[in-house]
């Protein structure tokens, strides 16, 4: 592989500028636009693809695994799109499945209603930085370069990007060998009320016991009630982050979902056929920022509370064989808190953290991940930003007794 170097040198036009800027439009990006642009702030969201909602909608990943905390805009989320699975408490795990169409239709009205400016099909290329604070980030997008500036760049890309080109140090994987939890590849069966051939494309393994499928089990959901099947039982190994692994994981997961399918189809399933097929493969796990708090698994299990406690989860610690083999680590959890500054670089200045690449270890972050808990980061990130703004303080330096002022006026409720 070639390893020299070379060095661009150009002119970039800015394109735009807000107060607030966004870069990743998943849950956790998605949750930090509302709630930059509810605090009164001007908000730019910088999304790669053509929809929001991250994997839930790009991965298929189209089911809100449950958390103990069905708080602020997530619980907004369910009671405007999925009404009938919204719990009485804020402390009752729920875990509702969805249509990623709708969903995708949902996030682009609600964020257009917020006032939220948002480019598609604007992926990360760079930041700029003037002495340690981030002055702008440069995308490509369909006209080639552009800049946009802000006052608060906030990178929910779930890779770190942002962070990791300002020169924030990162780490990937889990400690020893590096080795991230696989990536899957979802789709959706339907129901077509009759027999259906089974047919195994050239290449793809004919699986014959559960313990021959990539995961050595069956894990698909099927609630909705309109005979359609979510299916996660693919298993790619490699870290998403890598050009040459997530290259060999698109393919290779194709290669095993339809191996899986003609499985299904002659065991328990002979009346279903292949509706969906995610439009990307689900990536788990990449980088982690070095943050001013790393989350450890030791916070998790002894359920450790902290002052600046910005989202709270009880998922369990689920850890996907890093090594690609079909054993999961599922373990139960009671309850943690996960504090501000989990989500703050240690160097970089006007720069915050949220979604699944804030400061943990590979442990703490198999439980941190679900679309949830993102959400709730996300939020938590852009009310930090407007306070910034508002005070003029560093990002590490707002009050968070106002933090938690503000994040209570936008419904987020802690069971301390």
């Amino acid at each position: 592989m070639p390893n020299h170097e070379l060095t661009l040198k150009r002119k970039i036009t800015i394109h735009d500028r807000a107060d607030i800027v966004v870069i990743g439009g998943g849950p956790a990006g998605t949750a930090a636009a509302i709630a930059a642009a509810r605090s009164g702030k001007t908000t730019i969201l910088l999304e790669h693809s053509a929809q929001l909602g991250g994997m839930g909608t790009l991965g298929n990943v189209s089911v809100f695994m449950g958390v103990g905390n069905v708080t602020g805009i997530y619980r907004e989320i369910i009671a405007e799109f999925l009404p009938e699975a919204l719990p009485d408490s804020h402390h009752q795990s729920i875990w509702p499945e969805y249509s990623p169409f709708e969903f995708r239709h949902y996030l682009n009205n609600k964020l257009e209603k917020e006032g939220v400016k948002v480019y598609f099909h604007a992926s990360f290329a760079a930041a700029v930085l003037e002495g340690q604070r981030i002055s702008a980030v440069i995308a490509n997008t369909r006209q080639g370069l552009r800049a946009f500036e802000g006052a608060v760049f906030i990178d929910c890309t779930g890779d770190a990007r942002v962070a990791g080109d300002a020169g924030v140090p990162l780490s990937t994987g889990r400690a020893g060998d590096g080795l991230t939890q696989p990536m899957t590849l979802m789709f959706m069966m339907q129901d077509t009320g009759k027999p259906v051939s089974p047919k195994l494309p050239e290449g793809c393994n004919r699986y014959e016991r559960v313990e021959d499928l990539p995961q050595g089990r069956h894990l698909y959901w099927g609630g909705r009630g309109d005979g359609s099947l979510l299916v996660n039982m693919t298993r790619v190994k490699g870290n998403g982050a890598n050009i040459e692994d997530i290259n060999y994981a698109e393919k290779e997961g194709l290669r095993q979902l339809f191996s899986v399918v003609h499985y299904l189809q002659r065991n328990h399933h002979s009346t279903y056929t292949l509706s969906h097929v995610a439009p990307q493969i689900g990536v788990r796990e990449t980088n982690q920022i070095e943050g001013r708090y790393t989350l450890t698994e030791d916070d998790l299990v002894k359920g450790r509370r902290f002052e600046d406690v910005v989202a709270q989860s009880n998922y369990e610690i689920d850890i996907h064989n890093p090594t690609g083999g079909t054993h999961t680590d599922e373990r139960k959890l009671d309850g943690y808190d996960i504090p501000y500054r989990c989500m703050l670089p240690q160097q970089v200045e006007g720069l915050i953290v949220a979604g699944r690449c804030i400061s943990t270890t590979h442990v703490a972050m198999s439980s941190m991940r679900v679309q949830a808990t993102c959400y709730a980061l996300g939020q938590a990130a852009g009310v930090a930003a407007a306070l910034a703004v508002e005070t003029g303080s560093p990002v590490a330096g707002i009050s968070i007794a106002g933090l938690h002022e503000r994040l209570a006026a936008q419904g987020v409720s802690f069971k301390l």
